[in-house]
């Protein structure tokens, strides 16, 4: 897609886009805004979430880990054999492990995160001996957007 300056514009795919609105509706509820949805290897929707550690007191709600147990009960199984998730930001360690055991097929981020993300910077968790399973990782998809939430976000913290 062209936008009206003549730059070449992607269309999001629908899982991402998805996460993106967990993480507006995360924004609203006061969370950090970061969404994530899993998505089969058809590309339907399985699962989608976004952050609530805040609302539920838990450290571990992060957008990705909700969204893995979510699509773990749905289809009875802790691995995910197959599937993509799609999340706004570079996972972090917890998130990069949790990504590992249940065998994500590939991973799609949004914005990079240089102090807490473990995938593309930090400790580089896919890339580790002790990683039983790497997904393909594809970063920087809906970026843009993602690294807009985040900064309105703390901007209106601060």
């Amino acid at each position: 897609m062209i936008d009206s300056c003549g730059r070449m514009r992607w269309k999001l795919p629908e899982p991402m886009r998805l996460a993106l609105e967990e993480a507006e509706a995360a924004r609203r509820r006061g969370e950090v805004p970061v969404g994530a949805t899993v998505s089969d290897g058809e590309g339907r929707i399985l699962a989608s979430a976004g952050n609530r550690t805040l609302e539920l007191k838990d450290p571990t709600a992060h957008a990705e880990l909700l969204a893995i147990r979510a699509a773990a009960s749905l289809i009875g199984s802790e691995r995910l054999t197959g599937c993509d998730l799609y999340v706004t930001l570079e996972p972090c360690a917890m998130c990069a492990a949790a990504i590992s055991f249940a065998r994500i097929r590939r991973l799609y981020f949004g914005a990079e995160d240089e102090k807490m993300g473990a995938v593309d910077h930090g400790g580089r968790f896919f890339a580790q001996a002790s990683c039983h399973h790497a997904p393909e990782v594809y970063g920087g998809i809906g970026g843009e957007a993602a690294r807009k939430l985040l900064k309105d976000f703390f901007r209106e913290r601060r």
